[in-house]
């Protein structure tokens, strides 16, 4: 069993950034891929950032790449996802979740997700 806790979301304006954490447990955490979603209202939930606990590679949605950075801390079993240069449309609920296959960007291949933070940016 795999527990995910978000934090970090909040109110910000148009080119502002956030740094979200996604705070793992659970005893076999470290061999999970991790992801960060986001949904908006009426619309399906969104692939963004991909990574793993034990190397480098991270994958990224086109969306956000070059604005958003996924990192983990090993030490703390978190997960972080800065987000920079922030944009109206990128308000909405935002998730972490861990599952089994590498690298993928369909929700449907993640076990465990978080309870989600709220971000909202104001133009």
């Amino acid at each position: 069993q795999v527990q995910l806790v978000e934090s970090g979301g909040g109110l910000v304006q148009a080119g502002g950034s956030l740094r979200l954490s996604c705070a793992a447990s659970g005893r076999t955490v470290t061999s999970y891929f991790m992801g960060w979603f986001r949904q908006a209202p009426g619309k399906e939930r969104e692939f963004l950032a991909t990574i793993n606990w034990s190397d480098s590679p991270t994958y990224y949605a086109d969306a956000v790449k070059g604005r958003f950075t996924i990192s983990r801390d090993n030490a703390k079993n978190t997960v972080y996802l800065q987000m920079n240069s922030l944009k109206p449309e990128d308000t909405a609920v935002y998730y972490c979740a861990a599952g089994r296959v590498g690298f993928s960007t369909l929700a449907t291949k993640y076990a465990y997700w978080g309870q989600g933070t709220q971000v909202t940016v104001s133009s």
